[in-house]
């Protein structure tokens, strides 16, 4: 027995020898890789139907839109003014998007936190929407801004402004959207095929997931504090020192709702590709995101009340204004959360969904308050968006729906491929073998 174990490592050794690529195996690979690219950029399905027709026509005529910003400024396409620097491409497409996304970081700390397991057969696709819609919200952050090449500052070094909220909330922005990418990197190994890239990957994505959940208290709090210094300008019934913890809170159930929302549509456009047991586990996962919104949602009616007391501003109630916000808070909050609430009860699965819908169009109405409406609202002229600013937002939604598709057609989103045994593992394997016989 002792010659035979004298020998082990000299049967091992050649396999190890054998990983190391050469010249002509690393040639190979490259083009092996880019053949599979090549395939994959192939369109898969019909492409003239008629929601491609009329993204298709939205992004172009945006595309073009968006040459005119660049070389004409904004005020070719926009009604920015001094008065008035954000509009549409802020208010909706940053400051709204950003809590929509919220579902990413909500969802990761239930499963990869709490150990949730029964939410992990769509964490990836959560956290592919999340990431796309910060990557698509940043280019919508550029065409927002009169210098755009100035973007960069804050990360080279150049005008850092630390004491600044802007400074934390682009240095977040920057380094949640690189955590989610991270997050998701092991789908991207498994379509490509590299096992061993794969498991590195997994790896990190503990660390990602608590790096981003880290970094997503703070800008999504950091949006509200932004307007803490629009005191003055922004309607009291709006306006409280607990913004930061109300955008918070609302990205919460917004993201959640949003969650929702997306998992319906997904469950019917790639019904092919969501495995027999993800679509089983559907409702139980609507009833279960749906308590967490309920929650989420009286906490966050608990601060508009506190609010109303601390501020001093019920008088305001009496005011169109007053009317509009009161409309905001009950129609789109408190509603919402009462279906949420008695759709839970009774797993109803039609009931959550209007309660989602319902509390996506609540914080859409908040946020778009809090930045446009509500701010200067007694201004002689008030901020409009051009048809160009609305038609831009809508050829970034209609591009991002396009990268989501792409990607969900091709990578395993919805599910995990197997686990595979790496050159070590099969260098151990072939040994136990070899001294078995």
């Amino acid at each position: 027995m002792k010659r035979q174990d004298s020998k082990m490592p000299m049967r091992v050794e050649p396999l190890r020898r054998a990983t190391r690529p050469s010249f002509r195996a690393l040639s190979t690979e490259f083009a092996r890789f880019v053949r599979f690219i090549l395939e994959e950029l192939k369109p898969k399905g019909k492409i003239l139907t008629p929601f491609n027709v009329i993204t298709g026509v939205i992004i172009l005529v945006g595309l073009v839109i968006i040459v005119v910003r660049f070389a004409k400024g904004l005020g070719a396409v926009t009604n920015l003014s001094q008065e008035f620097p954000w509009g549409l491409w802020i208010g909706f497409d940053v400051v709204t998007g950003v809590a929509f996304a919220g579902g990413a970081y909500v969802l990761t700390f239930m499963v990869y936190i709490l150990g949730l397991e029964k939410y992990h057969p769509i964490a990836r696709i959560t956290v592919l929407n999340g990431f796309l819609a910060y990557a698509f919200y940043a280019g919508a952050l550029l065409l927002d801004i009169g210098r755009p090449w100035h973007i960069f500052n804050p990360i080279i070094g150049n005008s850092f402004g630390a004491a600044s909220v802007m400074f934390l909330v682009a240095w977040h922005f920057f380094l949640y959207t690189v955590a989610e990418f991270v997050e998701f990197s092991p789908a991207i190994g498994e379509w490509l095929g590299y096992r061993r890239l794969t498991r590195i990957l997994q790896s990190l994505t503990l660390a990602a997931v608590i790096f981003g959940i880290m970094l997503s208290t703070g800008h999504q709090s950091g949006l509200g504090a932004l307007f803490l210094m629009a005191k003055g300008k922004l309607h009291p019934l709006w306006y409280s020192s607990l913004l930061p913890v109300s955008f918070f809170v609302s990205s919460i159930f917004a993201g959640l709702s949003m969650v929702i929302l997306e998992g319906t549509i997904s469950e019917r456009v790639f019904s092919d590709r969501i495995p027999g047991t993800h679509k089983a586990s559907h409702g139980e996962i609507v009833v279960g995101l749906s308590r967490v919104c309920v929650g989420a949602m009286f906490v966050y009616l608990f601060l508009e009340v506190a609010k109303l007391i601390n501020e001093g501003t019920i008088g305001y109630l009496a005011t169109p204004m007053g009317a509009w916000y009161l409309l905001e808070v009950l129609g789109f909050m408190l509603i919402p959360a009462g279906l949420f609430l008695l759709g839970a009860r009774s797993a109803n699965l039609f009931m959550l969904k209007i309660a989602a819908f319902g509390t996506v169009l609540g914080v859409a109405l908040n946020r778009l308050n809090v930045s446009i409406i509500a701010y200067k609202w007694n201004a002689p002229f008030h901020y409009v968006p051009s048809w160009m600013e609305i038609w831009v937002t809508l050829a970034v939604i209609s591009a991002e729906i396009w990268a989501l598709r792409w990607i969900v057609r091709r990578m395993p989103v919805y599910e995990e491929h197997e686990e595979h045994l790496d050159v070590e593992e099969l260098s151990v394997k072939e040994g136990v073998q070899w001294k078995a016989m």
